[in-house]
């Protein structure tokens, strides 16, 4: 019943525009239209899913998170930092994948994940 994937993950963030260009120009994601829903925010697709910008407090917890799965984690690393943005160094996780960890903007965490 509910195998057919991911529509969409939705997360907050405090600066809708900042993140959205974050997300754009730095993961290649692209602005989709938005219908108005009474606060500010922006949609995202990515490949066939989509991420959902709110414009609301960002929890202050770890444990939240997305992962993007990648076909080689080295070079999406490498391709992240060039751009300036801090990625933890990818490490192995039982054998199953390996995954590297950076924030957005607004403090999210981000996943890059690679299966073994």
């Amino acid at each position: 019943m509910f195998e057919s994937g991911v529509h969409h993950i939705s997360i907050n963030v405090d600066d809708v525009e900042g993140c959205t260009r974050f997300y754009v120009d730095l993961l290649g994601f692209s602005r989709i239209p938005r219908p108005d829903l009474g606060i500010g925010g922006a949609w995202l697709q990515m490949g066939p899913q989509q991420l959902h910008l709110i414009e609301a407090p960002v929890p202050t917890e770890r444990g939240p998170h997305f992962a993007l799965r990648v076909d080689d984690i080295h070079a999406a690393v490498s391709e992240v930092r060039s751009r300036g943005v801090e990625v933890s160094e990818p490490r192995d996780l039982a054998g199953v994948c390996l995954q590297a960890f950076f924030d957005d903007p607004a403090g999210n965490q981000v996943e890059l994940n690679q299966t073994l």
